[in-house]
């Protein structure tokens, strides 16, 4: 008798379990992989034991993915490198999550081009080395292995091998749509943070890969849509009301949250306003996060249910198509359309997608004058939208539409002391850190913000042009509310207030935020553009609902039957900041020294020389710029750049020039000539003295 060596025993042992052991691994590293996301094993072990079937549901997802080894002798192989890809996409969850508040996305799988931008903003420069290091070493290791690994020696029974993938494909298709009825698992995420808490990552990260767009109704057709549009026979008058809309980040009132107890109002501006003008409850697409999906629904009139589950039209569709919306319909009647936003204007890839939405201008906080004054927790202070706002509306001689994106309250917020004597004062939260810290440090901020709204609104008030100002919170802040914690019970609303200096007559109801646009149109008598007449005449009748949806696929994905007629909207030619970047004069200061004067220019500008920014150090000041570290040579084409505050992305240039070796060049950037004969003016040796004591104070 021919004997069997032990370890061919245990060989043939795991081949006849090897589906049982494959399960076990699948739980195995599913439950590694919650708990790298989790940052601890801890709360791994709370979500498998608090919700088992959720945690089976993941695991199976792990499995039927795997089940592929069986079509391979080198089983072993197989099996580590669909383990290894669950395993890395994990980590970079988990390191995802240790820098910013959403987690790892289909669409961030799918936007390499991105993955320059996510690495900057998110991950150390030591993290990254390390990262690829490990990486490096572990595809050679790989490599090795397969190349030495063991092959399944037995007869291949290819009829069971298939059977077995086809069965476990079907079982898990089968859990999919039982555990999505019964509730278990949901298709819609208010919020992507907490979706991946409660239904784990493979489920939400394989939905927000595959799940996204808006699937083709069963009733379209062009007869049908058509139906639906406006015919456009009647001509609206025109308008002489400009419109601003402020979206206020993470704004509510933090007294209606059952379980606090707040010493006064923190918002008393606010809500003086909304007893005095139009308002009511204004119903969000998220809850804590999703910025980008309320300024979304807001702009174009559609709502975010019919999408993916956690999607960001932002991150998908707008990419590559543009999309009807108010900045579209209001040009119809001679507005100039403009975004602010005082953050970096790559957040959520707007310098992108506002083109796509009709906007002319973009003021990001790169174009902002002075962007010093900022939270404890560095977020940019929201009076600084005053005067940015101002300038959107005498940019022009026609209306204006203003959208105007705030950021003073956006979190993460503190778990330790960041403020002394706090003015108002938090209690009734379950921990000191939640008390004290965060829920004061967000009562600061708010407060701090409702006093730019009595700022703004003051001096709108005596402004020559009539305006209407729309102002709400994007959603709730990131304090791990649940609906029991409200006194409405409800998550997804905060308030508004449509605030006018022209007397306009107040008019209180509810509007989800996809509705605000039609709204604030049809108050002024303007009824232009699809989805503006469909919610303005559509609202509350049977159908309004499915056939939003409808109209959404049309426009987006669909034959675009609405638009016929109109054409197709073809993206805005937008410019970065309402104020235009001019460079005036360069003045050689000493070796590797350069002043820079010229108007509107920021801590984000620099010089870019032959198409490229060099490392330099830019210190503004008094409205000109000293630039050390970079000296053009004679011959090089130079420009001022603004470069994003992140990842260093140029966003607007101003026309270029050769460089020579004159001390002294005043540009003509009309005809893009220079004079190097010119001597320096007195103001400029004053200003250069200055600026060169301030350079070396700072060093």
């Amino acid at each position: 008798m021919k004997r069997i060596r032990i370890s061919d025993r245990k060989i043939d042992l795991m081949n006849r379990f090897s589906l049982l052991l494959h399960a076990v691994g699948s739980l195995v590293l599913y439950f590694l992989i919650e708990a790298v996301s989790r940052h601890s094993l801890v709360e791994a072990w709370h979500f498998m034991t608090g919700k088992p079937i959720v945690f089976l549901y993941n695991a199976l997802l792990i499995f039927t993915t795997s089940t592929i080894v069986y079509l391979f002798r080198r089983r072993v192989a197989a099996r580590v490198l669909i383990f290894g890809l669950w395993g890395v996409l994990g980590i970079i969850n988990g390191v995802v999550l240790a820098n910013r508040v959403t987690p790892f996305t289909g669409p961030d799988l799918k936007l390499m081009d991105d993955l320059k931008k996510i690495i900057d903003g998110y991950i150390p420069i030591h993290l990254v080395i390390l990262t690829l290091v490990l990486v490096v070493i572990g595809v050679v290791l790989l490599v090795i292995f397969c190349i030495k690994a063991p092959k399944y020696k037995g007869k291949r029974r290819w009829l069971v091998d298939i059977l077995v993938i086809v069965l476990s494909t079907a079982f898990f298709i089968v859990s999919t749509n039982l555990t999505i009825s019964k509730r278990v698992i949901s298709t819609y995420f208010g919020n992507i943070a907490f979706a991946y808490q409660d239904y784990g990552f493979p489920y939400c990260l394989s939905v927000t890969l595959f799940d996204t767009g808006i699937s083709q109704p069963n009733k379209y057709s062009q007869k049908f849509v058509e139906n639906m549009v406006n015919p456009g026979e009647a001509e609206d008058p025109k308008s002489d009301v400009n419109i601003v809309f402020l979206q206020l980040e993470s704004f509510f009132d933090p007294r209606t949250v059952d379980f606090l107890t707040v010493s006064e109002d923190p918002i008393p501006n606010f809500h003086a306003l909304m007893k005095k003008y139009s308002s009511g409850y204004y119903r969000v697409p998220s809850v804590g996060a999703g910025t980008a999906n309320t300024e979304f629904e807001s702009i174009s009139g559609m709502s975010l249910r019919y999408f993916g589950p956690g999607e960001y039209p932002y991150k998908t569709i707008l990419k590559e198509t543009t999309c009807e919306s108010i900045p579209y319909d209001l040009k119809e009647y001679g507005y100039s359309t403009h975004a602010i936003h005082n953050n970096e204007a790559t957040f959520y890839g707007r310098n992108k997608v506002y083109p796509m939405l009709g906007f002319d201008s973009f003021t990001s906080e790169e174009f902002m004058r002075d962007v010093s004054d900022t939270t404890e927790t560095g977020w940019v202070k929201d009076h600084i939208l005053t005067q940015e706002i101002l300038n959107c509306l005498d940019s022009t001689e026609g209306p204006d539409y203003v959208y105007t994106v705030s950021v003073q309250g956006h979190g993460d917020y503190p778990t330790e002391a960041v403020i002394e004597n706090p003015e108002i004062r938090v209690t009734g939260a379950d921990s000191r850190e939640k008390n004290n810290y965060s829920w004061e440090y967000y009562c600061k901020q708010i407060h701090e913000m409702d006093q730019f709204i009595k700022e703004l609104t003051d001096t709108l008030a005596d402004y020559p042009e009539k305006v209407v100002l729309v102002m709400y919170g994007d959603h709730l802040p990131t304090m791990g509310l649940q609906t029991s914690d409200m006194k409405n019970h409800y998550l997804f609303q905060t308030q508004y207030v449509m605030w006018d200096n022209f007397g306009l007559e107040k008019e209180d109801k509810n509007l989800c935020a996809y509705q605000m646009g039609a709204e604030v149109m049809n108050r002024l008598d303007m009824h232009k553009g699809t989805l503006v007449y469909f919610h303005q005449t559509r609202q509350g009748t049977k159908d309004y609902q499915s056939d939003l949806e409808l109209l959404q696929y049309d426009l987006l994905y669909g034959e675009h039957y609405a638009l016929a007629g109109r054409g197709e909207f073809k993206p805005a030619d937008m410019k970065m900041g309402v104020l235009p970047i001019v460079l005036k004069s360069v003045y050689k200061a000493r070796q590797g020294m350069l002043l820079l004067e010229g108007y509107n220019l920021t801590e984000a500008s620099a010089l870019e020389v032959n198409g490229k920014v060099p490392e330099q150090k830019c210190l503004l000041f008094e409205g000109a710029l000293i630039v050390s570290d970079v000296v053009p040579e004679a011959g090089d084409e130079v420009a001022l750049v603004q470069c994003d505050s992140s990842s260093g992305e140029v966003l607007s240039r101003t026309e270029s020039f050769i460089w020579t070796d004159e001390q002294t060049q005043y540009l003509d950037v009309r005809a893009g000539e220079t004079d190097g004969d010119k001597e320096i003016q007195e103001e400029d040796r004053s200003l250069l003295d200055r600026l060169l004591n301030r350079s070396e104070e700072e060093e």
